[in-house]
């Protein structure tokens, strides 16, 4: 058994076109045919208003009047010869040929013919019932008799001397006429019918042009996929889709660009007013790098953002923006740097340790006793392990005091002293080490980097840090000063220049900033940090060539809780006996567990 092969299914586009065909064919047939029975059915009424207008006009004549009631005194009519060469016949058929009628018919009171175009038809009874116009009621008729099909009128005859009927007028008018009339119009109608079936035909394939361009040439069933793809993949991933379309409205923008950029779904709007960085903004621009990716900050996240065109078979699409989140990276990337910084600078203590060691052995191997327990007992006064930050012991918290002294350890090696200013109080615990690391590590590093590259003989780096108790014993607060020996940022800075150094990608950096490395953005991802916690990091002195330099100041509420009472007088550096002085080795945390 043979299997019939299946015929290809017809595409969307050309089932809607060959709809759209049979519609206007149909629409047009349709017209077409009540217009021509409309001309039809008013040529008929002309027909029968013209038999009627005739009718009564020979009614009316005073010797067809006068003709008819002599005869149907009679008690027979007079024969069919003598009627053909009467006065009622020439009247009729004078009539008739004047106006082109098909018959022009008079009978007596009984219907009766005494003029008839057929001369056969004379003294016979008419074919159609005159009972109507015999009862003195006049008619239009359309029907068929002896002569054929016809449109027409009957008309009572009255007697001259008083109203009674004596007979009646018959009119009409071949349907035949009718019909080569309508014959006539019918040109122009089926002119017009061809012309909205071309013009139809004609919309037809534009419309089919039009719906295979704005659907990209894709079926119904597979448009409707790809919704379900689209909205499954672009809510599903966790990067940022932006879709910006070539006529500059945004097309897509899905939960994930919400979340990073901390916007409402700007889905339908206009890009170019779109409340976004100007960064992402940039990457769209005709003139822009296709694939480059650059970093910003929004929404308190570190964003890495890039875009590219989307084309389909050469058209022209817009452009698709991908966000990817990296604060959780950068986060990471400054902890293990903190702890690196740490790292270092234990293995720089230990050597120290070690040698310290050696003394002392060196000491006990000669008998030198007594100069060995000097030297311990100054170790015990200053601690074995000395960060080279100066007044530490002002910071009670252990976490401060580690992530300073390794900061410090850092800024040695580079020729920069690392102190606290003597106004650094902190009796706190910081609760919140990943904000304070951010903020106080990034003005840290601006400042070294700013006191190495300045003109100053002497390279330093102060921080002041104090805290804020919270109300009612509450989380408080923590305020940094940082200052440096660096050159400044330039004297005489307005308000709107100050402001511009929060702006992402500033730097004073001579060397450009590379691609992804997160430069230029130290100081607008802590002060994001910092107003995010309800806080800010604000630029007090610009500074000047020369030194002093700049000098920041940031407040971060909510990032430290009180700390242990110590015993007796609760000021600062007053302690009862047996309780550890604020210059041991306990005070600053630096045991062997740091």
């Amino acid at each position: 058994m043979k299997r019939r092969t299946a015929l290809p299914a017809l595409r969307f586009s050309t089932q809607t076109l060959l709809l759209q065909l049979g519609v206007v064919a149909l629409v047009v047939l349709l017209s077409s045919a009540v217009h021509a029975w409309l001309t039809y059915d008013r040529l008929g009424r002309e027909a029968e208003n013209q038999a009627l207008t005739l009718a009564r006009t020979v009614a009316s004549d005073p010797s067809v009047r006068a003709q008819v009631q002599s005869i149907s005194a009679l008690p027979v009519a007079p024969p069919a010869a003598k009627l053909l060469s009467g006065p009622l016949m020439a009247v009729a058929e004078s009539a008739r040929t004047r106006t082109g009628a098909l018959f022009v018919v008079i009978t007596d009171e009984t219907g009766i013919r005494l003029a008839h175009p057929d001369a056969e038809r004379l003294g016979e009874k008419v074919s159609t019932d005159p009972s109507e116009a015999l009862a003195g009621r006049e008619v239009t008729t359309r029907n068929t008799g002896t002569l054929g099909p016809s449109a027409g009128a009957k008309v009572p005859v009255y007697a001259p001397d008083s109203g009674a009927v004596v007979g009646e007028v018959s009119v009409g008018y071949s349907t035949e006429t009718i019909s080569q009339s309508l014959a006539r119009d019918i040109i122009p109608i089926a002119a017009t019918a061809a012309g909205a079936l071309l013009a139809g035909v004609l919309a037809s394939f534009l419309l089919r042009r039009r719906l295979h361009r704005l659907t990209l040439g894709l079926e119904p069933e597979e448009i409707s996929t790809l919704v379900h793809d689209q909205v499954a993949v672009l809510q599903g991933v966790d990067d940022g889709v932006i879709g910006v379309a070539a006529d500059g409205r945004v097309s897509v923008f899905n939960a994930a660009a919400q979340r990073l950029l901390d916007v409402p779904d700007l889905a339908g709007s206009t890009w170019a007013t779109a409340p976004v960085p100007a960064q992402l903004k940039a990457l769209t621009r005709t003139d822009a790098a296709e694939g480059e990716a650059v970093e910003l900050v929004a929404g308190g996240r570190v964003l890495v953002a890039s875009a590219r065109k989307a084309l389909h078979r050469r058209e022209d699409l817009g452009w698709v923006v991908m966000l990817r989140d990296r604060t959780e990276l950068q986060q990471l990337t400054r902890q293990l740097d903190a702890v690196g910084t740490m790292s270092a600078a234990l293995r720089a203590q230990r050597h120290e340790f070690a040698n310290q060691l050696h003394t002392i052995a060196g000491f006990m191997s000669i008998g030198q006793s007594q100069q060995a327990q000097d030297y311990l007992a100054k170790l015990a006064g200053t601690g074995p392990l000395a960060f080279p930050v100066d007044q530490a012991e002002l910071l009670q918290d252990p976490y401060l005091q580690a992530f300073l002294g390794a900061k410090g350890v850092e800024a040695d090696e580079r020729g920069v002293s690392l102190r606290l200013g003597p106004e650094s109080v902190v009796r706190g615990h910081v609760t919140e080490p990943q904000d304070v690391t951010t903020v106080l590590g990034n003005l840290i590093d601006n400042a070294v980097n700013a006191a190495v590259a300045g003109s100053a003989a002497e390279r330093w780096v102060e921080v002041e840090v104090l805290d804020e108790p919270g109300i009612n014993g509450g989380a408080g607060t923590l305020h940094i000063v940082v200052a440096d020996s660096g050159d400044g940022l330039g004297a005489g800075m307005t308000a709107a220049e100050a402001e511009a150094v929060f702006a992402e990608g500033y730097t004073t950096s001579d060397r450009p900033a590379r691609t992804g490395a997160g430069q230029g953005l130290g100081l607008a991802l802590s002060r994001q940090f910092a107003r995010r916690r309800g806080g800010d990091v604000r630029l007090l002195e610009a500074g000047s060539p020369g030194g002093p330099g700049a000098v920041f100041v940031a407040t971060l509420p909510g990032t430290t809780e009180p700390g242990p009472t110590l015993p007796g007088n609760t000021e600062l550096g007053a302690t009862e006996p047996g309780t550890t002085e604020p210059g041991s080795t306990e005070a600053r945390g630096e045991d062997n567990d740091v």
